[in-house]
């Protein structure tokens, strides 16, 4: 990071003459280096009550909302509010620094999305991208305040929850290139309906440059009247079908090879959603000059963000596939059927915890997944949401062997599991994160 603190206090009309260079940029005391400007964000607890700790560890300067003036030993530039001030400072170093902005969401996949984005992209220019899950109106600017000054691509995660969440992301970041990967039932409790998170998935074109490209799934027709309103170019893609089609070749536990436009692609996960997450990558690629050489390379290559369909092994030797950081219906069949196809030697198990956030409709959803039990063995059903499930699986697969467990019940899963498990075995565990399954890959792992 190459500013000053003048440069920073100018943005809030702050007179400051303090020429020292500001190293970097936290709202943790606790990561505080020297040289550091300290960010007292609001949390459980306010922020500038760790004033102290984040001089200790080096801060020269703070954005500052109280009315009791800071320590006389840091260069308190003063703002009505830290977060606002956060996110202008974000957009000032994102201009200064002007590299492509690329801006990814969906209900679904952005995690996966961005990490095949950023090696692809890596093949030919300098880029950053979204560290775990800073997708939010904290995480963005913090994001784009620790890309390095040479960055020539950021590839920027873009989360919500609510309607204008990626309004307000996407007037931080002003993004060149946009993409959605689908449209599923995540947060539709706050929502209210898959058009309405259609509507909050699109604010991501707010602050779109005039010459940019929004990249969105052909099969998606809530989002086609949407599109259609925009001046930008739009670009679309699917399994045989849009702009750029996928015909998939082979399927295995390690790998998915597909053709597009006659190229031969390989990505080192799971499933026909994947190849949709690639397209993405392989679109954006496109639009940035990138050979199909190195397309492929930067997919061929790319590294998963933890907890996003992990391919891990259990205590004797079993094979998990953990997908076990957030669900919705439309993921949770998706993955369901792609695993429900694979090639394994002994059982194949399925773990499923409850989906949150769904709204009123929540069992309904739980109970589709009735048409996703293809191929499997055993089912381990965990939480009050999946009894509608439950229900279900005795009429429709009479030999299929299914446990429900209580959200109070997680030792009892995880033990039975333990007991039941064969070192052949093959799981896939898929639920929100909220519901723990984690905890219980872990337990598999080392149990």
């Amino acid at each position: 990071m190459k500013l000053s603190i003048t440069e920073v206090a100018a943005l809030f009309s702050a007179n400051y003459s303090d020429p020292r260079m500001i190293t970097g940029v936290e709202f943790d005391s606790r990561k505080i280096k020297p040289g550091n400007l300290f960010v007292p964000l609001a949390g459980a607890r306010d922020g500038h009550e760790f004033i102290e700790q984040a001089i200790e560890n080096g801060a020269i300067a703070t954005f500052w909302s109280q009315e009791t003036s800071a320590p006389s030993t840091i260069t308190a530039i003063a703002v009505p509010d830290v977060l606002a001030a956060f996110q202008t400072l974000a957009t000032y170093y994102r201009d200064k620094t002007a590299p492509k902005v690329v801006a990814i969401t969906g209900s679904n996949g952005k995690t996966t999305t961005k990490d095949m984005t950023e090696s692809v992209l890596s093949q030919q220019f300098k880029t950053y991208k979204t560290q775990g899950n800073y997708n939010n109106e904290i995480g963005l600017p913090y994001t784009l305040l620790h890309m390095p000054s040479t960055t020539e691509v950021v590839v920027l995660e873009m989360g919500m929850d609510h309607a204008g969440d990626l309004t307000l992301l996407s007037t931080i970041a002003k993004p060149d290139i946009t993409a959605i990967t689908m449209i599923g039932e995540a947060h539709i409790e706050n929502l209210g309906s898959r058009a309405n998170i259609a509507a909050g998935k699109m604010e991501i074109t707010a602050a779109l440059a005039k010459d940019g490209v929004v990249i969105v799934p052909e099969n998606e027709p809530l989002l086609q009247p949407l599109t259609a309103k925009l001046t930008q170019k739009k670009q679309t893609f699917g399994i045989q079908t849009g702009d750029l089609a996928a015909q998939i070749l082979e399927e295995t536990r390690d790998y998915t090879r597909f053709v597009v436009d006659g190229h031969l692609y390989q990505i080192p996960v799971i499933g026909s959603y994947n190849v949709t997450n690639a397209l993405i990558a392989i679109a954006i690629g496109q639009l940035l000059g990138l050979s199909v050489e190195h397309i492929q390379h930067g997919l061929a290559t790319f590294e998963l963000t933890k907890q996003r369909t992990e391919w891990l092994k259990a205590f004797n030797g079993a094979d998990l596939l953990s997908d076990v950081y957030n669900a919705n219906p439309t993921a949770m069949s998706l993955v369901l059927d792609s695993f429900g196809k694979l090639d394994v030697s002994g059982k194949k198990i399925a773990v499923l915890a409850d989906m949150l956030e769904l709204g009123p409709d929540e069992l309904a959803m739980h109970a589709q997944m009735i048409d996703h039990l293809n191929g499997y063995d055993e089912v381990y059903l965990y939480g009050t949401r999946m009894h509608a499930l439950a229900e279900l699986i005795p009429d429709r697969y009479p030999e299929l062997i299914y446990r429900l467990f209580e959200p109070t019940e997680k030792e009892a899963l995880m033990q039975g599991l333990k007991q039941q498990l064969t070192p052949t075995d093959s799981i896939v565990f898929k639920g929100s994160n909220g519901m723990g399954l984690a905890e219980v890959v872990t337990f598999l792992q080392n149990n």
